[in-house]
């Protein structure tokens, strides 16, 4: 009987299956088989296509049955059958791949990719588990006034891979800049200093166009945070497969295209200011007249980026880090300060900088 979930597993001795970023592969965690995405794609063809047949509503029917929840809170999630041990799995309604928490199988929810749902395209983790804990001690190297314990007490309570949902956007903007420039010049005449202030009307026109401009699509991630691990390397976009997500989390979209493109609009009209901006070269002062752009949308894809997640505890405060997946850029929503630390770092510099200073003066004297 078809299920709505697939698990993958070995062909050859139907242990769990993962992608392995390492090697960019898809292995067996029984017998270390290893198979390349194409082979599970297509291993798994029918078994995807039967799950994406069964009507949405028979997972929904069976959250609301689940008593422990609301009928309020059941609209908002769903409830499916392990295919390898038949436990039961409740998971919220964009939930696309995630794992039993009763045998470990990898577990993909094929009609969350259904139609319009699929994603254009994929880039694969290419960091582990263990360097994504080994990236956040060296993370905490590099924050000279983290507390002295923060780093042996701040102990991680959760750590996964989660393959995040992105819009990427092209377009092309078309930008108009007027300012009012001052030049200074001065010179002595006599006994007299005379300052010479010119002024211009400066203007740019020109278009900047953009490829993969991204704003996350997925409503529980923190936007800044999401924005703070790009760049990504968008040359390395695989088209989408299911292949690629078992043993990592993801979510399908809950914002959708045209709510997040004013954040990708203000991206492109920042970046536009910024570089026609700095063409003005050779003035003492610029001020704003005008700074007018406008937008012309391009395509819009819809596309899975990895990230790790990495949720810690100190002093009864919960932290988050995420980590690109790809690249291993580590960032922070928050961290705490050693104020201890921070003034006696900046009474330090002080003194140095007088020392120096005093030095100076007494060589001119």
């Amino acid at each position: 009987m078809p299920e709505q979930l697939t698990n993958y597993q070995c062909p050859n001795c139907k242990a769990p299956l993962h992608f392995d970023p390492s090697i960019q592969k898809l292995k067996c965690d029984s017998c270390g088989s290893e198979f390349t995405i194409e082979e599970i794609t297509a291993a798994f063809a029918e078994k995807n296509q039967e799950a994406v047949s069964i009507d949405d509503a028979k997972a929904q029917a069976k959250a609301s049955e689940t008593l422990q929840w609301s009928e309020e809170e059941a609209k908002h999630l769903r409830a499916y059958n392990c295919p390898s041990c038949g436990a039961q799995l409740v998971t919220d309604e964009t939930t696309a791949a995630t794992s039993c928490p009763y045998c470990g199988n990898p577990t993909v929810v094929p009609a969350q990719f259904s139609g319009s749902l699929k994603p254009d395209y994929l880039i694969p983790f290419k960091y582990e588990k263990e360097q994504a804990v080994d990236a956040l001690k060296g993370f905490y190297k590099g924050k000279p006034f983290l507390p002295s314990k923060f780093s042996a007490q701040n102990h991680i309570e959760e750590i996964k891979g989660l393959y995040v949902p992105f819009w990427l956007y092209d377009g092309t903007a078309n930008g108009n800049l007027q300012y009012h420039a001052t030049r200074v010049t001065s010179f002595s005449r006599g006994d007299d200093l005379v300052t010479v202030t010119e002024h211009y009307q400066v203007g740019r026109q020109g278009d900047v166009d953009f490829d993969n401009i991204p704003a996350d699509a997925s409503s529980t991630m923190p936007d800044e945070l999401m924005d703070a691990i790009e760049p990504f390397d968008y040359s390395e976009m695989k088209p989408f497969a299911l292949s690629y997500l078992p043993g990592f989390l993801a979510n399908r979209y809950d914002v959708d295209s045209n709510a997040d493109a004013s954040r990708a609009d203000t991206r492109m009209k920042n970046t536009t200011v910024d570089q026609l901006r700095s063409t003005i070269v050779g003035y003492a002062s610029l001020l704003p007249q005008v700074e007018n752009v406008s937008i012309e949308p391009g395509m819009v894809h819809y596309a899975f980026l990895p990230v790790w997640l990495l949720s810690t505890k100190y002093n009864g405060k919960n932290y988050l880090f995420a980590m690109n997946g790809q690249t291993g850029k580590m960032v922070s929503d928050d961290l705490p300060v050693d104020w201890v630390k921070f003034f006696v770092t900046f009474l330090l510099i002080a003194v140095i900088l007088g020392v120096i200073a005093w030095f100076v003066i007494g060589m001119m004297g």
